[in-house]
């Protein structure tokens, strides 16, 4: 397994280390190498053995329970899973202003990748607890030691348990098939820096509930009330801001959006006359059927290919895919613009206006691109 990231990682903090790959990388195979996928942390890496780590699993439960990582791995079967993780303020630099710049991790568009996953199936280890009846909600807490961020955000709390990076989901996502706890990561151990040696897997989730170095799974009647699940993952109308917020209106993040980005040509890239690739990814809680690109800022699209570049990897309902077509544009200035819609019909807006919020979460306008073809 590896900690060690490439070398043209792109580094936004490094203390905790929160970052991710040039675009030209993310897109150049389905499965994201280790050593290439992003990382999003809110505290310093928690020093954990295996050898001595245990999961509590307790709340609303008939047996609470008590499980080693080899626990985890004789008495349940084994599952994989390939899923694609993206953080909630992926392309978050689309809408910053300077003002705004520092405040919070300034997410170009690859807070986000593609990994086959290895661990139990949540319902398989909850079904040996016995989830009671008022049982709604699944918390889950991490071993990070997220202190220091409370602090800045007047959050700071007494209660112990309180102070590691928590969420939840309904009770119904937690024991749905895909959702695991993992603790392998591209055929190796999971990784540290990605979680290990366990973390929940919540597919067609943001990746905040997807809970790193876990270390409690709570069953009970309503959701967690960790300060990233209370307050940090929600969102606000546009009119809403740092100074007039109320904590408890927002909405609380879950489940995707769709998105699409264009990963090729590079932001900034002039391109010579003739035909140009134009490529990128596309992701949804639900599969991506249509992706389409405009070379005049939306006046006109045409259908992009979504490819089959799976690297002999099954079909997965909670895959990005990757998109692609080539285009014959005249010398002069193009704006590019991608859109999609998934299997439920779910779409993108035209314009950010609409869905810009203050804590920069759940951007997913059409992208624009600004092309000098020579």
């Amino acid at each position: 397994m590896t900690d060690k990231k490439d070398g043209r990682f792109i580094v936004h903090t490094a203390e905790p280390l929160n970052g991710g790959p040039p675009l030209d990388q993310l897109r150049a195979s389905f499965l994201t190498p280790t050593e290439r996928f992003f990382a999003r942390n809110h505290a310093p890496i928690p020093e954990i053995d295996p050898a001595t780590f245990r999961l509590a699993i307790d709340g609303a439960v008939k047996r609470p329970l008590l499980l080693s990582l080899a626990d985890l791995q004789r008495d349940f079967p084994s599952h994989e899973r390939v899923v694609t993780l993206q953080c909630a303020g992926n392309r978050r630099a689309e809408m910053l202003d300077e003002g705004q710049r520092g405040q919070s991790v300034p997410w170009g568009s690859e807070a986000i990748g593609n990994a086959r996953w290895q661990g139990a199936r949540l319902a398989d280890v909850l079904a040996a607890a016995g989830p009671l009846p008022e049982a709604a909600h699944l918390s889950a807490l991490g071993l990070d030691d997220c202190t220091a961020e409370l602090k800045t955000s007047s959050a700071e709390t007494d209660d112990e348990q309180e102070k590691g990076f928590g969420g939840s989901i309904p009770l119904a996502k937690a024991l749905a098939p895909e959702t695991l706890l993992a603790y392998g990561m591209n055929g190796a151990p999971l990784p540290a820096l990605h979680g290990g040696p366990l973390r929940l897997l919540v597919p067609g989730y943001i990746g905040a509930r997807s809970v790193k170095w876990l270390a409690r799974l709570t069953l009970a009647a309503t959701p967690s009330a960790n300060h990233y699940q209370a307050r940090s993952y929600r969102v606000f109308p546009p009119a809403v801001n740092a100074r007039n917020v109320v904590w408890e209106e927002g909405e609380s993040l879950g489940p995707l959006w769709v998105n699409s980005v264009i990963c090729l040509p590079a932001p900034g890239q002039t391109a010579p006359a003739g035909p140009l690739r134009i490529a990128g990814y596309a992701q949804s809680r639900a599969p991506i059927v249509t992706v389409e690109v405009s070379a005049d800022g939306g006046q006109s699209w045409r259908a992009a290919a979504l490819t089959e570049a799976t690297q002999g990897e099954p079909p997965s309902p909670w895959a990005w895919c990757f998109w692609e077509t080539t285009l014959h544009l005249p010398p002069g200035e193009h704006e590019l613009c991608v859109r999609a819609w998934d299997a439920e019909g779910n779409g993108q807006p035209a314009d950010l206006a609409p869905t810009w919020n203050f804590k920069g979460y759940r951007i997913h306008h059409w992208q624009r691109r600004r092309l000098i073809v020579e």
